[in-house]
């Protein structure tokens, strides 16, 4: 089987804190294997020719409807911790394929109008809202009409575990986490110069001195300092300096961009959302037929917030149009 040779060279190659692709949990429904591909790389093809992983190209990563071509999207921002999290596993010895597939579902149940989306289905559902959480549930329920994409256990865990306070199992799965605050800090950072919310002399001098004062440069910085801090180790992680630069780099983009930035959609996204998620949590029934057997199991907030946050930025804006603006003649 070709399978086999994959599995020979990953013995022979990858660390002894690597997991190895014929070492995974499985899956929760027991499946034929495939003669070719191991249970991660089926894995990452699955979530790469999901609905889901195509919406990400419209929904929104931090500035919404830009005027240019070159903004970081949520689908641009995903690949971007693919290529690092890639990167990452591959100078440490780790599972590439693990990694990547992470990577690739990390944010599929992010929100339209991103973060500012994800505030408000939160404080509008009675379970609240993470995207992480969701982004494991459009895996487990949402895919595939309602069946769901049966991914691997480490994938699983690495996808819901993917934010800064999560502990996934594996270190593929912390590579990703980490390739994740590396990607937003740093294309975001270039993103809101480009929008003109801030000026490259504006960065932190500290963080500028530990990390450089491009992207390419901070983002080279980042990988070798992983690299050196976490090989032949049993963790990933950055070096006390550096983690503590990201740290300022992320609290001052908090406090110049994030906030900033969000506030020019908060109002008309917050009041979009919530006359939604009123008007569908009353009419169930109008849901598409996806969603129905959500509503029937876990009651109408659950099926609206999966329907809501399932929404690209534009796609939001033709369901309110089209539920709330009058039509010229009132038809």
């Amino acid at each position: 089987m070709m399978k086999e040779k994959t599995y020979e060279k990953e013995n022979a190659f990858l660390s002894p804190y690597a997991k190895k692709s014929s070492e995974t949990a499985g899956r929760a429904r027991a499946e034929e294997p495939c003669s070719m591909r191991t249970d991660f790389q089926r894995d990452r093809d699955r979530i790469v020719y999901s609905k889901a992983f195509l919406r990400l190209k419209n929904k929104t990563q931090v500035f919404f409807a830009p005027d240019g071509d070159h903004y970081i999207t949520r689908l641009t921002h995903t690949l971007d911790v693919s290529q690092i999290a890639r990167s990452i596993a591959r100078c440490l010895s780790l599972n590439e394929d693990l990694a990547e597939a992470i990577a690739l579902g990390h944010d599929l149940g992010h929100t339209p109008f991103g973060h500012v989306g994800e505030r408000v289905l939160a404080k509008l559902s009675p379970n609240g809202f993470r995207h992480s959480e969701q982004s494991l549930r459009v895996v487990d329920v949402l895919e595939k009409d309602g069946k769901g994409l049966n991914l691997t256990y480490e994938v699983r865990d690495g996808i819901v575990n993917h934010t800064k306070s999560g502990k996934p199992s594996t270190l593929e799965g912390a590579a990703v986490s980490l390739a994740d605050r590396i990607a937003y800090i740093n294309h975001d950072i270039e993103d809101a110069i480009r929008a003109g919310f801030l000026r490259a002399d504006e960065l932190p001098p500290s963080a500028v001195r530990v990390f450089g004062k491009d992207t390419s440069e901070r983002i080279n910085t980042a990988i070798l300092d992983v690299v050196r801090e976490s090989e032949g180790q049993a963790f990933v992680r950055m070096s006390e300096e550096k983690q503590a630069a990201l740290d300022d780099l992320r609290s001052f983009m908090f406090e110049r961009v994030y906030e900033h930035a969000n506030k020019l959609i908060q109002e008309s996204a917050e009041r979009m959302l919530c006359e939604l998620y009123t008007y569908f949590t009353a009419h169930p029934d109008e849901l598409p037929a996806v969603y129905h057997g959500v509503w029937e199991r876990e009651g109408a907030s659950r099926a609206v917030c999966d329907y809501l946050s399932s929404m690209t930025d534009k796609y939001a804006i033709s369901v309110f149009k089209r539920l709330f603006v009058p039509r010229e003649g009132g038809v």
